[in-house]
């Protein structure tokens, strides 16, 4: 049969000094599938920058639109130079999309980091997005707005920017029958096709749905080898599937996400969540 593939990468940046981690895992599947990378650059709405509830004189209002402006015009001309350097380093074309060789441009956004994610998001094959830091509270809310607003696969980066070129060469995908790892598989469909090698990573099944072997053999009428390797289910999966996707060899793990509601799994550290903080491989996830 033939093959999907990626065309379109969306990447949201902010000066946060994660825009590198993210533009080598974008520029590594660019490079791969000829794609072309969509880097979008947020900045704060003056409106956004005033106190909730406070009284503020016009003057001082004005003084506060202002000084946002500048600060907005001068991330914006820091970011584009930081895109092209990477872009550059990288050797990705900076142009509009050009079928048949990697790409890549930068669009600035007036709004919200999840406003953006939510906009361009939907009409991209893959969102990229950085895994979330703790000790600067950054991140989570882009990763929930990918994941529950965009209705596309979600690439929570590893933290590095040493991207092997070969990056889902051999993919790993959890399954278990759920709604969550149902979506993944067809809207990954694409990484999974390109894949040299599939291993399908099973701790059993939700109740009345497609077994391993089924979807073993669902692949395999689309073209696709898979081995599977079942595990068994105790302690956080989550956990359990990042050590399988090391004893396989995977350097990609293709899962659904967040059964239980975010804020819950979040909280009592639930199996996305444990991927979210412990993957050292990229990781597409779908709610």
């Amino acid at each position: 049969m033939g093959q999907s593939s990626l065309h379109t990468i969306m990447m949201p940046v902010r000066d946060d000094g994660r825009g590198p981690i993210i533009f080598a895992h974008a520029a590594a599947l660019a490079k791969r599938f000829n794609a072309h990378v969509r880097v979008v650059h947020s900045h704060p709405r003056p409106e956004d920058m005033m106190p909730y509830g406070v009284v503020i004189p016009t003057f001082l209002r004005k003084q506060l639109a202002e000084a946002t402006r500048t600060r907005a015009d001068y991330e914006e001309e820091d970011q584009q130079a930081k895109f092209r350097e990477l872009a550059e380093r990288h050797g990705i074309s900076v142009e509009p999309r050009t079928v048949g060789k990697p790409t890549a441009a930068f669009r600035e956004y007036e709004g919200k980091q999840v406003e953006v994610v939510r906009q361009y998001g939907r009409l991209a094959d893959i969102i990229c997005v950085s895994k979330p830091c703790p000790d600067e509270n950054l991140g989570y809310n882009t990763l929930r707005s990918a994941l529950f607003t965009s209705g596309r696969p979600v690439m929570v980066c590893a933290d590095t920017e040493e991207v092997a070129p070969d990056i889902g060469s051999h993919v790993a995908i959890g399954w278990n029958g759920s709604l969550e790892a149902s979506r993944a598989a067809a809207l990954a469909m694409s990484l999974i096709e390109r894949a040299d090698r599939v291993t399908i990573l099973t701790a059993g099944r939700v109740d009345h749905t497609a077994t391993p072997e089924e979807f073993r053999i669902y692949l395999a009428q689309r073209g696709i080898e898979a081995e599977i390797h079942a595990f068994e289910r105790s302690g956080n999966v989550g956990r359990a599937l990042l050590e399988k996707c090391s004893e396989t060899g995977a350097n990609m793990l293709i899962t659904g996400a967040y059964h239980e509601s975010y804020e819950r799994e979040a909280l009592l550290g639930g199996n996305s969540a444990t991927i979210v903080a412990e993957a050292t491989i990229p990781v597409v996830m779908v709610h």
